[in-house]
C-alpha cells in the first residue's frame, strides 16, 4: 500500500473513531461541565496530553491507543482553537 494510502486510512479511521467517541460520551472535551475545574476546553485538552504523555513515558511500551488518544486530543484542540483548516500551511 502506498504512503498516500494509508494516510488516508489513518486519517479516516481517526476520524471514525472521533465521531463514535463524541457521540458515545458527547462533546466533554469541548464543552466541559465545569463542576470542579473552571479550565476552558483548550486549557483542560492540553492537561488530559500532558497526562497522557506521562503515562506514555512511565510506560514500557507505546500502544496503539496511546497514538490514538493523543491524535485525537491534538484534533479536539485545533478544533478548540479555532484551527479547521490546515490548507494555508501547504507551502
Amino acid at each position: 500500500m502506498s504512503a498516500q494510502k494509508e494516510i488516508q486510512q489513518v486519517c479516516t479511521s481517526m476520524q471514525e473513531l472521533l465521531l463514535e467517541k463524541n457521540k458515545r460520551y458527547g462533546n466533554s472535551a469541548l464543552e466541559p461541565v465545569g463542576i470542579f475545574s473552571r479550565q476552558d476546553s483548550g486549557e483542560s485538552i492540553k492537561i488530559r496530553l500532558d497526562d497522557k504523555i506521562g503515562r506514555i513515558q512511565n510506560s514500557h511500551e507505546l500502544r496503539k491507543n496511546d497514538v490514538a488518544d493523543l491524535i485525537g486530543y491534538l484534533v479536539l484542540l485545533a478544533i478548540s482553537e479555532g484551527w479547521t483548516d490546515f490548507g494555508d500551511l501547504i507551502d
